[in-house]
């Protein structure tokens, strides 16, 4: 999760996903950039990788661990916090075919994030899946 002071303000960038099903959806759909990791693979090294897949962000410093989180699929997310400033607008995400009308046969390509923007912790709050909350508290309570 990245993060910035903005005007002496906590901010963190959040991604919203791409594809069909989410295209509508705003409110709790945001979420870290975050992705799977092999066996025997390092979370962190992961981590770094999955948030240059998705944002094309390069990652390297101090970073902050925070305690893992379960979504509602299941899935465990362990994430790291880490303080860089950068411009949503050139986030360049890689992309996944599906088959899209549902039963068409035709598959389509969609970004994998189609967006990115940074939210004061309020407004994150406001925007993340459920699950993630947690990350961004942890986040305030270790920066602030």
């Amino acid at each position: 999760m990245l993060y910035r002071f903005s005007k002496e303000m906590l901010e963190v960038l959040l991604v919203h996903p791409g594809g069909p099903f989410w295209a509508k959806k705003d409110d709790h759909a945001w979420s870290i950039p975050k992705g799977e990791f092999t066996e025997g693979e390092d979370p962190l090294e992961a981590a770094k990788r999955e948030l240059k897949e998705e944002t094309g962000i390069e990652a390297s410093g101090t970073f902050i661990a925070l305690t893992p989180v379960v979504q509602k699929s299941g899935k465990n997310v362990f994430a790291w916090a880490l303080e860089k400033d950068t411009d949503p607008s050139l986030i360049i995400s890689n992309s996944f075919s599906m088959e899209w009308q549902p039963r068409s046969g035709v598959r389509a390509t969609f970004p994998e994030i189609d967006k990115a923007s940074w939210f004061s912790i309020p407004e994150a709050k406001n925007k993340i899946v459920a699950a993630q909350f947690a990350l961004i508290e942890e986040l305030a309570s270790k920066v602030l």
